[in-house]
């Protein structure tokens, strides 16, 4: 029985390896990706350490990565803009010196009220003149019509034609914004930045930099965040009808901090922005009893081909360069267990069946003491 014990002593304490919870073993790492390394780069599945040369190359290949401009479709509709009628808006005809064909119905009514509503397949009556097709027209190109047709009754009439209510053309902004809702197409042209000041901003949980645009089933992708900050008015498209702006919650913008922190937890960033020094700071620092701040890691990527980046945090001066260290959406920031932590774990974890075996091999010495004579 005492040989078993020993056994289970000496396994027990040959490897670290075999300690509870989570641990970062970098030789395996490399051997389990090292089939792999062939299909990308040679380096592909190394351990990156965290220094000044990477954070430089890092700002160099942030810089040249920047988008290029957006194309906005409608740009030369925005530069020569003209409302054009729509079925369902009401229109306001004056005629000059003929009030019975300006307010028929009487003066104090509202323009929507006497107004001549546009039907749904695009027409409008209006008195001598009869019934004619006014959708898809500028307003300056109905008040010709009108004008043309009106002189079989009138002697040079002088009207204007004004739209009192935009009812036929509409876009939809949805998502995190104040307050969701349809917005009228009006005569002063509407573009991404106007929709979302008229629904009274973006919640704080807005996403700024992935705000969509869905038009003609197409989706297109819009950073309005780089609109403001940096000036992009490229990012800033002019509406048409049937548009649906969608501004979504920045839930998915997620860092996750595990291992060896004080409150280890996902960390939503802020306007997509995040340090590494930040989400550790956020959790509360490291452990100081079981932490080992010289194996800090940041897993990017995918299972099949990950990216790790290691930083020694031993010194408190290393956190100089978790300061500059950027996340992105979905790493996982790991403190791996000081050696001695998973020693203790080991021990803590075989103490119990340790004892179990050594009350066994006690009972079973007092019974031979018993027997014998």
């Amino acid at each position: 029985m005492r040989r078993v014990l020993l056994v289970a002593g000496v396994l027990c304490t040959s490897a670290c390896a075999w300690g509870p919870g989570m641990h970062m073993d970098e030789g395996a790492f490399r051997e389990r990706h090292a089939g792999k390394a062939g299909e990308g780069a040679d380096d592909a599945f190394e351990i990156i350490p965290i220094n000044a040369g990477l954070l430089s190359k890092q700002e160099a290949a942030r810089k040249q990565a920047r988008p290029a401009p957006k194309q906005d479709p409608l740009a030369e509709v925005a530069a020569d803009y003209n409302y054009r009628v729509a079925p369902h808006d009401v229109l306001s005809v004056i005629v000059w010196d003929h009030p019975e064909l300006t307010i028929p119905a009487g003066e104090f009514r509202s323009p929507e009220a006497t107004g001549h509503p546009v039907a749904a397949d695009g027409t409008m009556f209006y008195p001598h003149v009869g019934v004619i097709q006014v959708a898809g027209k500028t307003l300056g190109e109905i008040r010709e019509l009108l004008t043309r047709r009106l002189t079989h009754v009138i002697e040079r009439p002088q009207l204007d034609v004004r739209v009192v209510s935009f009812r036929g053309q509409k876009v939809q902004v949805t998502g995190e914004v104040a307050v969701p809702s349809s917005l009228p197409i009006t005569d002063v042209p509407m573009r991404v930045q106007d929709a979302i000041s008229q629904v009274r901003g973006f919640t704080p949980e807005a996403d700024l930099r992935a705000v969509t645009l869905s038009r003609g089933g197409k989706t297109f992708t819009l950073d309005l965040q780089a609109l403001y900050e940096e000036g992009d008015v490229s990012q800033n498209w002019l509406l048409q009808n049937g548009d649906i702006v969608h501004v979504p919650d920045r839930s998915r913008n997620k860092v996750f901090v595990l291992g060896e922190v004080r409150k280890p937890s996902s960390r939503v960033m802020v306007k997509g922005r995040m340090t590494l020094a930040e989400a550790i700071g956020d959790s509360e620092g490291f452990d100081p009893v079981s932490s080992n701040p010289a194996k800090l890691y940041v897993i990017r990527g995918n299972f099949d081909r990950p990216t790790i980046y290691k930083l020694d945090a031993e010194s408190p001066d290393a956190l100089l360069l978790a300061t500059q260290f950027e996340l992105r959406p979905h790493d996982v920031v790991f403190v791996s267990a000081h050696d001695l932590t998973r020693w203790n774990r080991i021990i803590s974890q075989i103490q119990p069946t340790v004892q179990l075996l050594w009350q066994a091999i006690d009972l079973g010495d007092r019974a031979v003491i018993l027997q014998s004579p």
